[in-house]
């Protein structure tokens, strides 16, 4: 069943302790349609710049990605981001942003994705997420990600959201910050109070936790020692999990356990190198060869 995706979609400039790249493709958008399509097709809805180079959207549809809703503006400019990666490798500076064409951004999308069942809005302006939602009224799961800047300056559109999805990606730092709690536990239970079926707390190379309104539990990462690039990593866990369950058209506690490990998989490939370098080169045999490895480390 096609998957509904918004967010951004970029040229990236990255610096990692050991390398650098510039003007490489990115963005939440670019990351999650491509580790979803190891599962369903996508739609994907954005706007980028006339500075967008064409072998972008061909890569793309490479990948059984829609593009119909990849809005391409006259005399615009693609939105960019430069980062530097501390040596940890889990922590970054944000060495320069422009939003460009994603500070003037009004969805709009084609008539046959209004139509979609599961949608993911990506990181990005509350305001736009609930515009972007009123547009897919048929929609049976909807997942949103955030960050921390929407929490301190749009924090009441951000609560509204809430009301109106079904679960919640964010990291562990947005989880304390929205709400005020320091125990990763107990910010997690409270995000889920604010209005979510449940809430993904992701925790870097820690992997991640999920709570539900039954059941609480952790998904650790995959332990590749090939970290690269972290970029995009958060973006692909997101992408493989709302692939598989997209695939398997339910959520159910087990299928939503199964989507958490596939897109904590998908993202372990991801940091193996820079942009969709490596993603571009497995297929879905390479996940599930990663899934049988991963299902030994789990089982005692």
């Amino acid at each position: 069943m096609p998957l509904l995706v918004w967010g951004s979609v970029a040229l990236d400039s990255v610096e990692t302790p050991t390398d650098k790249r510039d003007n490489v493709l990115g963005g939440s958008a670019v990351f999650f349609s491509y580790a979803a399509s190891y599962f369903t097709s996508a739609n994907l809805v954005a706007d980028v710049g006339d500075d967008w180079p064409a072998e972008h959207t061909q890569l793309l549809e490479k990948r059984k990605v829609d593009t119909r809703g990849l809005n391409v503006l006259s005399g615009e400019k693609t939105f960019r981001w430069s980062g530097k990666y501390l040596p940890n490798m889990n922590d970054r500076e944000t060495l320069e942003v422009h939003l460009n064409v994603l500070g003037k951004y009004d969805p709009v999308m084609p008539e046959e994705y209004r139509r979609s069942r599961f949608v993911f809005l990506g990181n990005g302006s509350p305001s736009i997420q609930l515009k972007v939602l009123d547009q897919v009224p048929e929609a049976k799961l909807v997942v949103a990600d955030t960050m921390d800047l929407w929490i301190n300056i749009q924090r009441d559109e951000l609560l509204q959201l809430f009301k109106r999805i079904d679960g919640l990606v964010l990291n562990d730092s947005e989880a304390k910050l929205l709400t005020g709690e320091e125990n990763l536990v107990r910010a997690g239970h409270a995000v889920r109070a604010l209005g979510p079926k449940f809430v993904v707390v992701k925790k870097g190379e820690h992997g991640a936790m999920f709570f539900g309104e039954n059941e609480t539990y952790v998904m650790p990462a995959y332990p590749t020692p090939d970290v690269i690039d972290p970029t995009g990593a958060g973006d692909s866990f997101a992408g493989g999990m709302m692939g598989y369950l997209a695939e398997q058209q339910k959520f159910d506690p087990l299928t939503l356990k199964t989507a958490l490990a596939y897109g904590t998989l998908v993202a372990s490939f991801t940091v193996e190198d820079f942009s969709l370098e490596r993603l571009k080169k497995i297929e879905r045999a390479d996940v599930e060869r990663r899934m049988q490895d991963y299902r030994r480390m789990l089982s005692f």
